[in-house]
């Protein structure tokens, strides 16, 4: 992969971002939009009946969000809107785009954990439900399952990104011209520069232990799963075949959209320290694997409709439902129409 001024290695410019991801980036914002528009005009169309419900639909929130920031970053990789439109990319759209990608992987911790209470706690606990209800306790994972915490949760998820993110906006303050736009680092201040290191490890260790939650979670699920068929006896592979596919799509979005982005991005972060003691060519290779895990970053904007599909009943029957009633409408707009001949 060699960059396309291989007698100017400073700057990143390649195939790899020039020719090869602004086709793929078009292609997702196109898929992205029709299948998030869809999920958006059915979800909010049903009661947040569950917590299940509240958090899908802040993915929904969260995939819209990091979709309109593709246009941005599109022009940009074909050099659309010269420099300044880097600096717009510098200040506001990347960090629209990574907020939006770490709300997702909260959500999705949350949907683990609401699953797991569901799937594995909740048969658990249920000999025990007499005592719960006299004590009155509840436990704070099975508050997970309230649409009111659930809601509380979200706001309180949106904030503490906000909270995080907001520095990297004010701090890239730095006057920018057409010399420094290119390099987000130049734009920021000193303090930007300490906070970005320290936002950057905050956000990869949420993503861990997102990664630590969900590994527990269905490990746990799996087990209780496969416990139920021992135990019942049944051999059902078509309902196997359905709880596995819905159980376990969500752990397969996750792994890869988002485990090689953050494998490669505390490298690529520490590379563009000020002090660094990396060379040009690294830095150079790990801005194009960084490019590269990024893109599958961003094609979780297309994989998600898919969870919602699978693990959502509410949303699964209103789609259907919707699809079979345009059916019919068109069957019966047909038949009108051929009897009129």
């Amino acid at each position: 992969m060699e960059p396309l001024n291989s007698t100017n290695q400073s700057s990143y410019s390649s195939i790899l971002t020039h020719q090869v991801l602004p086709p793929l980036y078009f292609m997702i914002f196109v898929v992205g939009m029709s299948l998030n528009g869809v999920a958006a005009w059915i979800f909010f169309r049903v009661p947040s009946e569950s917590g299940l419900v509240v958090y899908l639909k802040n993915m929904v929130v969260a995939d819209l969000l990091m979709l309109s920031t593709f246009p941005f970053r599109l022009a940009a990789q074909l050099d659309l809107g010269g420099w300044h439109l880097h600096v717009v990319m510098c200040r506001y759209t990347a960090v629209l785009f990574y907020s939006s990608m770490y709300v997702g992987i909260l959500f999705i911790c949350f949907i683990s954990l609401e699953r797991y209470v569901k799937i594995v706690r909740h048969t658990s606990s249920s000999t025990s439900t007499s005592c719960m209800s006299r004590s009155g306790g509840v436990s704070l994972l099975h508050l997970l399952q309230s649409v009111g915490f659930a809601r509380v949760l979200a706001v309180l998820t949106w904030s503490l990104l906000l909270l995080c993110v907001l520095p990297n906006v004010l701090l890239t303050s730095r006057p920018a011209h057409e010399g420094n736009a290119r390099h987000c680092m130049k734009l920021k201040t000193p303090l930007g520069v300490q906070w970005h290191r320290v936002s950057t490890f905050f956000s990869v260790s949420l993503f861990w232990v997102t990664l630590l939650i969900l590994a527990f979670c269905y490990a746990s699920i799996a087990c209780r799963v496969y416990q139920s068929y021992r135990r019942v006896r049944q051999n059902n592979s078509d309902a196997r075949r359905k709880s596995n596919r819905s159980i376990f799509s969500i752990l397969a979005v996750f792994f890869i959209c988002f485990v090689p982005y953050h494998v490669c991005r505390v490298p690529y972060t520490l590379s563009q320290m000020p002090a660094s003691d990396f060379s040009q060519h690294t830095r150079f290779l790990l801005f194009q694997l960084k490019e590269g895990t990024l893109f599958l970053s961003a094609l979780n904007v297309c994989l998600d409709p898919i969870i919602y599909f699978l693990m959502c009943r509410t949303f699964r029957e209103s789609l259907l439902r919707k699809l079979s009633g345009r059916g019919r409408r068109r069957s019966l707009t047909t038949a009108q129409s051929l009897s009129n001949i």
